[in-house]
């Protein structure tokens, strides 16, 4: 019987019983939660400024010294060494959203940081930590839901539809003027690629090569493969090669040394004789079995142990006719092998014919004072696709870079989801409007947390407005006002400063990078409430 009059007891203590009575939480005290959102929010208002086309960049040193300039979120966050863990969480969030669509990496750490504002509030309140975090996960299902219902199909044979896209990832960057070379260029990549029956693109098989030299419009899709090397004339050897047979070696073409370093002293200059030409011997030899296999065009693998080549292998080699590459980067390797139909070869005694690629042409040509080696009419070409990359210096180049690679992912999310919507804050406020409209049918906290997790995504057209310069209460109040009137497509254009029908100005994006975003970032606030914080 005693056991039985405690229950009540216990629940008197806690303030009463039920789903509506207040958290107190004695045993993970609220201080270490808030304090880790306080952290998360911080990175999330670090990067808020750079969002759209109309955000800031950032100046950012390394700790070795180098300067990044640029405006992309999961840079900008991979460089500022964040060290608190709750920190890190968001940094790991853009990261993630950077492998699953390529886009939207800021856009999802700034929805992160006000899931996080609008948890801490209801959290003071008293509402359960687990009630929020539930409530939240049925929200994002329901804007998933909504933002697929949104969407319009695509065929990827609709070149245009997919060149909107990519122009849209591009006018948010430092190199946005260059839109109209660069986006041509990350479908075309993308399209070469795809098979009737794909469901994805692997990245890695496009490769970009970056040169400084030009200007950005002078970046270009090559038909055929680029080599970041050049090609060693230092004795003289030819530089360009028609009917080229390619060969990639992983040994060296040096004299040969032993593992341990140990000291050989000879007092008698025949014996050094001897030496050298049993040294000049042995590479003549390999260089013959090299031209015996018919090869013209030699790829040589860089080497850390000793010298991929030496003077003397290069005499012989310009003697024997044969185009020379060196220091060909290990990662390099299986890319140009899958390029050029070739495998690469780890020993002399395993060169033959059989092992070799084909191709046309492989010429040295001097490009804006530049030097570029391009292989073209390569014989069975793998699915591949080089890009050559120019900039004035190497800050714009590895920007470009960057900007050309969202561009590749958003075609990529195209791949993988065939779905476009409407960009400039648009489905933010659809979704928040029904999320909306949908709480009112809900009871208790539930409706409460739909709520605020509705309103939390207005964050994204209030930045696009702040960071452009406009007022963001009357754009946004502009916004959700014509969304009600029944225009689903309503954004903000950035350019004129109000509120226009979005799709008739060719600015949208995929159903992937937001759906992505949302889902992300709703899982990462799920994280921050799913551990007991301890103190010490």
């Amino acid at each position: 019987m005693s056991a039985r009059t405690a229950v009540p007891a216990v629940r008197t203590a806690n303030g009463g019983s039920g789903a509506n009575s207040a958290f107190n939480d004695k045993g993970k005290p609220m201080e270490v939660r808030l304090s880790n959102m306080v952290a998360a929010k911080a990175i999330s208002d670090a990067v808020r400024t750079s969002l759209g086309p109309r955000g800031m960049d950032k100046m950012i040193q390394t700790p070795k010294g180098e300067v990044i300039i640029t405006n992309d979120g999961a840079t900008i966050l991979k460089s500022i060494q964040a060290l608190h863990p709750a920190a890190k969480m968001l940094v790991d969030l853009s990261a993630a959203q950077d492998v699953e669509a390529g886009d939207g990496t800021t856009s999802v750490v700034v929805l992160a940081g006000s899931l996080l504002g609008a948890a801490e509030k209801m959290l003071q309140k008293g509402m359960h930590p687990t009630v929020i975090a539930e409530s939240f996960l049925k929200a994002s299902a329901k804007s998933v839901e909504y933002l697929e219902e949104l969407s319009t199909p695509v065929d990827l044979k609709d070149k245009s539809a997919l060149l909107r896209a990519a122009t849209t990832s591009l006018n948010s960057k430092i190199v946005s003027q260059y839109s109209s070379t660069l986006a041509p260029i990350a479908v075309s990549a993308v399209t070469r690629l795809v098979t009737p029956t794909s469901s994805n693109v692997d990245l890695r098989d496009i490769r970009i090569v970056k040169k400084v030299g030009g200007t950005i419009e002078d970046t270009e899709l090559v038909d055929g493969v680029v080599l970041n090397q050049n090609v060693v004339n230092a004795a003289g050897g030819p530089t360009r090669m028609e009917k080229a047979k390619i060969g990639i070696i992983q040994f060296q073409l040096s004299a040969p040394k032993p593992d341990m370093d140990n000291t050989v002293i000879i007092n008698d200059y025949r014996q050094m004789d001897k030496v050298i030409k049993e040294g000049r011997q042995y590479l003549l030899n390999i260089c013959k079995k090299i031209k015996k296999a018919n090869c013209n065009v030699l790829l040589i693998q860089k080497s850390i142990l000793r010298d991929a080549v030496d003077d003397t292998s290069l005499t012989f080699l310009k003697r024997l006719g044969i185009l020379v590459v060196k220091d060909v980067e290990r990662e390099e390797i299986e890319f140009l092998s899958k390029s050029l139909v070739c495998k690469p070869i780890a020993d002399i005694d395993a060169f033959s014919e059989d092992k070799l690629g084909y191709a046309d042409l492989v010429e040295e040509t001097n490009e804006n004072d530049v030097k570029v080696v391009r292989i073209t009419g390569v014989r069975n070409r793998g699915r591949t696709v080089s890009i050559l990359a120019m900039g004035s210096n190497n800050l714009v180049l590895e920007e470009s870079e960057r900007s050309l690679h969202d561009a590749l992912c958003v075609v990529r999310c195209l791949v993988k989801k065939r779905a476009l919507i409407a960009g400039g804050g648009a489905p933010e406020i659809h979704v928040s409007r029904l999320l909306s409209q949908y709480a009112q049918t809900l009871k208790g906290m539930e409706a409460y947390c739909f709520q605020a997790y509705a309103d939390a995504l207005e964050v994204i057209p209030t930045t696009l407005a702040e960071n452009a310069g406009l007022n963001p209460i009357a754009i946004v109040t502009e916004l959700r006002n014509r969304h009600a009137l029944g225009e689903r497509n309503a954004g903000i254009n950035i350019r004129k400063g109000l509120i226009s029908n979005i799709l008739e100005e060719d600015v949208v994006q995929p159903l992937l990078v937001s759906t992505s975003a949302i889902e992300l970032s709703t899982e990462t606030y799920i994280m921050f409430n799913g551990y007991a914080p301890v103190t010490k």
